[in-house]
């Protein structure tokens, strides 16, 4: 099993920046690809970004790229979102996930809130 804590999300002006943050525990050694997802209110779960184990392959959505940036400290299991320039938009529940190499996203967080206000 592995269990993975968010942490980070809050209220932010537009343009703003915000660092979310996300803690494995567990079985982390059979983890590779660690992600970033996010919800907005009525539309689907969508994908953010995500890196595998040495940070190598690095993918974003197109409409985060150039503002996001994803990192992973392994030696802290814990992998990070540097969100800037904060659009209304970028508003939803960010939730981390990881995944085993070649393998769909099976472990989930809980979640945390990012609202980006006018």
């Amino acid at each position: 099993q592995v269990q993975l804590v968010e942490s980070g999300g809050g209220l932010v002006q537009a343009g703003g920046s915000l660092r979310l943050s996300c803690a494995a525990s567990g079985r982390t050694f059979s983890m590779n690809t660690m992600g970033w997802f996010r919800q907005a209110p009525g539309k689907d779960r969508e994908f953010v970004a995500d890196s595998n184990w040495n940070g190598g392959t690095i993918r974003y959505t197109d409409s985060v790229k150039g503002r996001f940036t994803i990192s992973r400290d392994n030696a802290n299991n814990t992998v990070y979102l540097q969100m800037n320039s904060l659009k209304p938009e970028d508003t939803a529940v960010y939730y981390c996930a990881a995944a085993q190499a070649g393998r769909a996203y099976y472990y989930w967080g809980q979640g945390t809130q990012v609202t980006v206000s006018l």
